[in-house]
């Protein structure tokens, strides 16, 4: 199933602005990637962002987020997030949490 092109629009109105944001298609859905990293993406009716194992644990504290499991395998450092909690908490509020991590990797 296709990625929702609604949610794909507000995660691109999110972004508007950050410098080092690309598009890709990937796990069938969109990923963006920063500076050459994955870091956020949407995937169906849900968003996925990239905190990182240190920030797993705080995201998961959060309301619509579950660890990613992708093909019935945990995926760490990686999470979803309903797309109803994601827009009620700010979409910018989760990326600048995912920029902690994914901000510091190097630039690919």
């Amino acid at each position: 199933m296709a990625p929702d092109p609604h949610l794909t629009e507000l995660m691109r109105e999110a972004l508007e602005g950050r410098p080092g944001i690309a598009e890709k298609r990937m796990f069938g859905g969109i990923c963006f990637m920063l500076n050459g990293n994955m870091f956020a993406g949407v995937n169906k009716d849900r968003f996925m962002f990239r905190v990182g194992k240190d920030l797993e644990t705080e995201a998961l504290t959060r309301p619509g987020a579950q660890p990613m499991d992708f093909t019935g395998r945990k995926m760490g450092g990686l999470i979803w997030v309903d797309a109803d909690a994601a827009i009620d908490a700010g979409l910018k509020t989760w990326l600048d949490f995912t920029a902690q991590f994914v901000g510091a990797l190097p630039p690919k």
